[in-house]
């Protein structure tokens, strides 16, 4: 989760310096997918996993997301844009008791309900939220419902083959915006972050395929809140960014709900 929130805070660096979120966005598909596919042990059974229009589908909501983050870490503070993001549970919850007919509680409900709040404060909709901040929801919202796709085609598929699936599809299908926003020069300084920002994202989801291969995904779920705190620290040594008290409050009441929520599910 550390690593994620690293390849993010590289990106941030990257679209504060000029390079195009979109370009960012392609070169972590691409750069990971070319790194990670000797890992991931392929056959050709996998490959026909590549016609099933669920698997687009979860990969085009995965782009989505990742790129809409992107968008708004380019003028958000890391941690507020974390905050914003978690909408994306309450989101992954409510499109889950409608489409998989998954049990709805009147406990997780009413937490929910709380991390909403906590996300509202985040983000700050009455007081003139920005355009930043509305990406950020977004790619909560993309990133919810990427997560109840992978529900629905987990039972069909390695997870080695629904990782490399979204990262060769987001390599194809980014590519012609990602390249024409790609800059007419890249430093090594440039070339640094674009690799931190790929290989961050890329081995911390290895990391977490190999973890589901051990562990119940109701320990590993709690985890995913981790990154508030990560993203805190993250923005206040590279960036100096200290989220306000209404932000923190917000972030304090979405990583508590959060683990209670989790905590529920898993008992």
């Amino acid at each position: 989760m550390t690593l994620i929130v690293g390849s993010d805070t590289a990106a941030k660096v990257l679209s504060e310096a000029g390079t195009s979120p979109l370009f960012v966005a392609w070169t972590r598909f691409a750069l990971a997918c070319a790194v990670l596919v000797p890992f991931m042990g392929l056959t050709r059974d996998d490959l026909q996993g590549l016609r099933d229009p669920f698997v687009w589908l979860r990969a085009g909501l995965i782009m989505a997301g990742i790129s809409c983050i992107l968008t708004a870490l380019r003028t958000e503070p890391i941690a507020d844009a974390f905050g914003a993001f978690f909408i994306g549970p309450i989101v992954a919850y409510v499109l889950s008791a409608w489409l998989l007919k998954e049990r709805i509680t009147p406990v997780r409900s009413l937490l929910l309900a709380v991390s909403f709040a906590g996300v509202l404060l985040v983000v700050k909709p009455g007081f003139g939220a920005s355009v930043g901040m509305v990406f950020a929801v977004l790619a909560g919202c993309f990133h919810g419902a990427y997560v109840v796709a992978t529900r629905h085609i987990a039972p069909s598929y390695r997870p080695r083959f629904l990782l490399i699936s979204q990262l060769f599809l987001g390599a194809v299908v980014l590519a012609p915006v990602g390249l024409s926003h790609a800059p007419a020069s890249l430093g090594i300084t440039a070339i640094v972050l674009i690799s931190i920002s790929a290989l961050g994202s890329a081995f911390g989801n290895l990391l977490l395929v190999q973890l589901s291969r051990t562990t119940p995904s109701s320990v590993i779920a709690p985890l995913i809140y981790t990154q508030l705190l990560s993203a805190t620290v993250f923005g206040l040594v590279v960036f100096g960014d200290w989220p306000d008290w209404l932000s923190l409050a917000g972030l304090a009441i979405i990583f508590v709900t959060g683990i209670a929520s989790l905590a529920l599910a898993r008992r």
